[in-house]
């Protein structure tokens, strides 16, 4: 349906009829109030608008029409044979028009920018409509997603209620296994046999609850961490002074360089130095006391082969020992839960200490790996940000 505004009746029956002629349908208004009130109730493809009429004259029309939300995708044709001066039609373009075209006029051209006009109009509406579409489903794909957010989030906190109680009631059985299991010790003393199966089930009943806590600590990871900004030093210190027995007994010897103020979750980052540094003095070459090296680095990118510089935006630690190492063909199985490559009798362990410090690491929206040379040593690398913000494309790509 294409408009013709213009208050002389002459016009509109001569233009009307040409357009019907060549299968236009056509609607016809006397006045700019006229034609303002067709607009609202009809939708046209093309508004055919005279200039000069009494009241309201094109221009004003073109500007009603083009400050509308609603109708500014209309075309508007400005047809005059009064005002052609250059001022009239820059105006008119000013005003919203597409096109202005001066009296007398070809029929033909006025046609072929007729069909033009249309076909440009229906196909903007078909890509607005699509838009429509696309943004009502993006919409309605929010809305589940925050949904099923939602839902995960009440059947993980389920989840970390279950493992808490599990791992209590788990607990529990255990600890009267291992104590009455030590009383009978006691009473077979001078029976040997019975005192190595006893200990058999004191040491894989202690197994069994290194492997549930393991296993607590890896399902609370599931929860979002609060972070804050906290001196890195003070973290791996109190880790340090956790571990003094073991260290002592191992003599080992640890050197740190000083570590910086990062925003990082102080419970997760003191597991993460737990799993690492307790992983380098059970791994250690035997009858060699174990050497650890905790390096501190700024860097700038979240990149392996990022350059150390003075202010960067990052943190990359690394840590270093000089235990029996690992074939570098198994880097990814290392971070696997349940993965190991040592069997239990050589190296005690649940194989999940590694799958927590990766998950601990991704949790801080950062990147871990590591090198090993077999017989020589390993050495984790850790490149955490400086302040948490959302992951960004540079993360998207190293993860």
């Amino acid at each position: 349906m294409i408009l013709i505004v213009d208050d002389k009746q002459e016009n509109l029956f001569s233009l009307k009829t040409l357009l019907q002629i060549h299968g236009f349908e056509a609607d016809t208004a006397v006045s700019g109030e006229e034609a303002l009130r067709k607009i609202l109730k009809t939708e046209y493809e093309l508004i055919i608008l005279d200039v000069q009429m009494p009241d309201m004259d094109g221009f004003e029309v073109a500007e009603a029409v083009s400050g509308s939300s609603k109708f500014r995708e209309i075309p508007i044709l400005f047809l005059s044979a009064v005002s052609i001066d250059k001022r009239f039609i820059m105006k008119g373009y000013q005003s919203g028009g597409v096109d202005y075209v001066t009296k007398p006029f070809d029929p033909d051209l006025l046609l072929l920018k007729v069909k033009t006009f249309c076909r440009l109009y229906q196909q903007s509406k078909l890509l607005n409509d699509a838009q429509a579409t696309l943004e009502h489903k993006v919409e309605e794909r929010t809305k589940e997603l925050v949904r099923i957010n939602n839902e995960l989030e009440l059947r993980n906190a389920e989840l970390q209620q279950y493992a808490f109680i599990a791992s209590h009631d788990l607990q529990e059985p255990l600890r009267k296994i291992q104590t009455f299991t030590r009383l009978v010790k006691e009473q077979v003393s001078d029976r040997p046999e019975s005192v190595q199966y006893l200990e058999r089930i004191i040491n894989a009943s202690g197994r069994m609850r290194d492997l549930i806590d393991d296993l607590l600590n890896y399902s609370r990871l599931s929860a979002l961490p609060v972070f804050s900004e906290i001196d890195l030093n003070m973290v791996l210190n109190d880790t340090i002074a956790d571990l003094e027995v073991l260290i002592t007994e191992k003599g080992a010897t640890i050197h740190k360089d000083d570590l910086v103020h990062a925003e990082v979750n102080p419970g997760q980052m003191r597991q993460l130095f737990q799993n690492l540094l307790t992983n380098a003095l059970k791994f250690s070459n035997p009858g060699t006391p174990p050497v650890i090296s905790i390096r501190s680095q700024l860097v700038n990118s979240l990149s392996f082969d990022a350059v150390p510089i003075q202010n960067g935006e990052y943190v990359k630690l690394t840590i270093e020992d000089n235990g029996i190492g690992f074939d570098e063909q198994y880097l990814g199985k290392i971070f696997t839960i349940f993965q190991r490559l040592h069997t239990k009798d050589q190296y005690a362990g649940t194989g999940i200490g590694l799958a927590i410090v990766k998950k601990i690491v991704e949790k801080h929206n950062g990147i871990i790996t590591a090198t090993s040379d077999e017989g020589k040593g390993s050495a984790f690398i850790i490149i955490i940000p400086l302040v948490q913000q959302k992951i960004n494309s540079e993360l998207a790509e190293n993860i």
